[in-house]
């Protein structure tokens, strides 16, 4: 499970503070990036980008030397300790012939490449990565053979040679069937309007559910909880080891399970079908090349209309001879290997480069996004392009997907750029109406992507912060400096020759914390630090509101820390914890801000950290009922990737307070006993409280409990062990 360790990525970025009292003047750009004209020019471009990495790097280095099959042969030591550790090689099958497309990463990093179809890789390993270990553990994967890995000495400012062998293991792949979609929604979204994929989905009355490589159909006609179908996640004859099946999206009656595979390398997409009567049959399975999309905040897909839109990145090789193989591609899985080769899907005319440069050590990353129709049979997808530097946040509002890239380097916070020539990012805009992307130059990083609003009056806000790293795997948790509010007009992208001024950089105040979180909810963006996924303690803290629009920043002393912020209709809720017990605070949005609401619950923490683990229910204006997972106080956040929730809380909530209605709980017991075959971490979570046709159910694991409100309690009325119930099916 190597993309899921928790190495917190510690990167760079420079943040320009904002000048109080300059004039609010929106700048005008007509221009959009430009797109290339043709193959050779896109190669062309890349190579310049990768050979002047290649003429910095080398500069002064020395080398470690293995044979193919990765035992060091030789080993030499770098002076310049601040230099990034290289790992450069060759990938070649059991003949000898050299391997592109080939999967090299460094295990548990969000560090790798793919080979050229020369079999040549680069890989870098920035020297702050290295502090804290003497080895690093390097494999590689291509579809139809076998993986190699090898652990190497590696130390900062060392370059050393890894190359591989690997043998073939032929994969027996039958066609993949899919299941059912539904246009019901569910999920806390960001954005109204913009579904995002998650572990359970509504599909008219059939809940469509996703866990530990499996889907699962409940029936709920009739006022009933009723097993319908298990299926696997993945299609007949596909090993599944390796293999990390993470969100569904549905589309009318048709499923898709998105997923990432180390065995294969690659985004992997399932279709499946729903029948009327709530069956699941397996259609087809696509594999999109792709780096790891794996995020512990952020979600891979959505879904706009008819149209599955997910964004992934592609690191482009140093030593790459032929960067056309490093282009989003796709192939459908069929039962013979030689018919399966993976087709382009974005020409040159849909890449597009910034005209603004970045640093020749920052690395090239092809940020794409990929939109596939699922109104059609066969499933069609497109990606657009944008080159930049490869730490990553991204962002989809209605109208845009927006990009933040910024570069895989560390500076101090004393080094913050006070002017828009030290912007050392780029933040992408790639309208969804077709028309061509933007681009501006922009300092810092977003710590995820609620840092965001498209707020719909021609302007883009962003939170950044000077220490951050993107939200790829667990970075982030980790974020630090200072921080400031970006606001800048639409009309401001263009070919990305600009940057933001400094006067769009608000600067704000910070709070101490472990870990950071933000959001905005109405006419107010709030932020405060918590424990995230850390032991919790004993703290109070402040939660900060800022005007997005302009205004004073108000502060809100809390007895507890910030480990979630959602909305409840206009107003917000902030939840946190210390040793002991869960807090739940309400805060009134409209005139001065102010909490208004306080529950505590006793000996008890959140039993999801995920966005999607938290439900609104809005009954009228200003009531509702709120569904949290919780489980045992004191409890550090990581602890729902290996234990269930106990329960789910619900609390109705009027202007003058939060109501205890109780929990639906699970039964208590162990690891679940149902021989998984892939996805046995539940790293999306497994736990969700589920408002469906005027009923109530908490998601538990494998169990769906249904409840009821009665003179303001919630009692059991029926629970179903979905896993153990289920009518097997095995696909057309």
């Amino acid at each position: 499970m190597s993309r899921r360790l928790f190495v917190p990525v510690l990167l760079a970025a420079a943040l320009a503070h904002a000048a109080a009292g300059a004039a609010q003047t929106p700048l005008a750009n007509s221009t959009g990036l430009t797109a290339f004209g043709s193959d050779k020019e896109f190669s062309d471009y890349v190579r310049r980008l990768t050979a002047s990495a290649e003429r910095t790097r080398c500069l002064g280095s020395a080398s470690i030397s293995t044979s193919f099959g990765g035992t060091p042969s030789e080993s030499t030591t770098m002076a310049n300790s601040s230099e990034p550790g290289t790992i450069t090689g060759r990938v070649i099958g059991g003949t000898g012939v050299p391997l592109g497309s080939a999967l090299v990463f460094v295990d548990g990093m969000n560090i790798g490449t793919l080979s050229t179809e020369g079999g040549l890789y680069t890989l870098m390993v920035p020297h702050g990565r290295l502090k804290t270990r003497d080895s690093i553990t390097v494999t590689s994967r291509l579809i139809g053979y076998g993986a190699r890995s090898v652990t190497v000495p590696l130390r900062a400012g060392q370059l050393i040679t890894v190359n591989f062998r690997l043998y073939d293991t032929p994969l027996k792949l039958g066609e993949v069937v899919v299941t059912g979609a539904g246009s019901d929604q569910v999920t806390n979204t960001q954005e109204g309007g913009v579904d995002e994929g998650d572990i359970v989905k509504l599909h008219g009355d059939y809940l469509v559910i996703l866990r530990r490589g499996r889907l699962f159909t409940v029936s709920l006609r009739h006022g009933r909880l009723d097993p319908v179908s298990a299926v696997d996640a993945f299609g007949p004859g596909i090993n599944p080891q390796g293999t990390w099946y993470d969100e569904l999206i549905l589309y009318r009656d048709r499923v898709v399970v998105v997923g990432y595979s180390y065995a294969r390398g690659g985004t992997e997409l399932g279709v499946f079908q729903l029948d009327s009567a709530g069956g699941l049959h397996y259609r087809a399975t696509y594999q999109l090349r792709s780096n790891d999309y794996y995020s512990s905040r952020n979600y891979a897909s959505r879904l706009i209309g008819g149209k599955l839109v997910f964004y992934s990145p592609l690191y482009v090789a140093w030593s790459n001879e032929n960067p056309l193989a490093a282009l989003p591609a796709m192939r459908r899985w069929r039962p013979a290997p030689d018919s399966a080769r993976f087709e382009r899907i974005s020409m040159a005319q849909h890449i597009y480069r910034p005209a603004r440069e970045w640093g020749p050590l920052d690395g090239v990353a092809l940020h794409s996004i990929t939109a596939c129709d699922l109104t059609l049979a066969e499933l069609q997808c497109e990606a657009t392009v944008v080159v930049g530097p490869p730490s990553d946040v991204f962002y989809v509002s209605p109208v845009a997907v927006y990009v933040w890239a910024g570069p895989y380097r560390r500076c101090c916070d004393s080094a913050i750029g006070h002017t828009p020539d030290s912007a050392s990012s780029i933040l992408f805009r790639l309208p969804l109406d077709g028309s061509a992307p933007g681009a501006l130059g922009v300092s810092g990083s977003p710590v995820d992507q609620f840092s965001f609003l498209d707020s719909g009056d021609g302007y883009v806000n962003v939170l950044v912060r000077s220490s951050a790293a993107g939200d790829a795997m667990w970075a982030a948790e980790r974020t630090g400096g200072s921080a400031a509010l970006l606001r800048v007009p639409v009309a401001s992208f263009g070919d990305g020759a600009q940057a933001a001024p400094v006067w769009r950089y608000r600067p704000l105040p910070v709070a101490a914390g472990p870990t950071f979180q933000n959001r905005f909810v109405g006419s107010y963006l709030l932020y405060g630090t918590g424990n995230g996924w850390r032991a919790p303690t004993d703290r109070r803290t402040t939660i900060f509101l800022i005007p997005w629009r302009g205004g004073d920043v108000e502060q809100i002393e809390l007895e507890h820390g910030v480990d979630r912020i959602e909305a409840l209709g206009r107003d917000a809720v902030v939840v946190g914890a210390d040793t002991k017990n869960l807090y739940l605070t309400g805060i009134r949005l409209s005139g001065t801000p102010r909490a208004v609401q306080r529950f505590t619950l006793t000996n008890a923490a959140q039993g999801e950290l995920r966005s999607h683990g938290f439900f609104y229910r809005v009954d009228d204006e200003g009531t509702g009922v709120i569904g949290l997972p919780v489980r045992g106080g004191g409890e550090p956040g990581f602890h729902h990737l290996i234990f269930g929730s106990a329960g789910v809380l619900f609390l109705r909530t009027d202007p003058l307070g939060f109501n205890d209605l109780g929990q639906l709980t699970a039964r208590t017991e162990s690891e679940p006993r149902d021989a998984c075959q892939a996805s046995c971490v539940d790293w999306y979570g497994n736990a969700r409280p589920l408002f469906v046709h005027g009923r109530v159910f908490a998601l538990l694991g494998y169990e769906l409990v249904e409840g009821r409100i009665v003179d303001g309690r919630i009692e059991q009325l029926r629970r179903l062990d979905f896993a153990s119930t289920a009518r097997p099916e095995t696909g057309e």
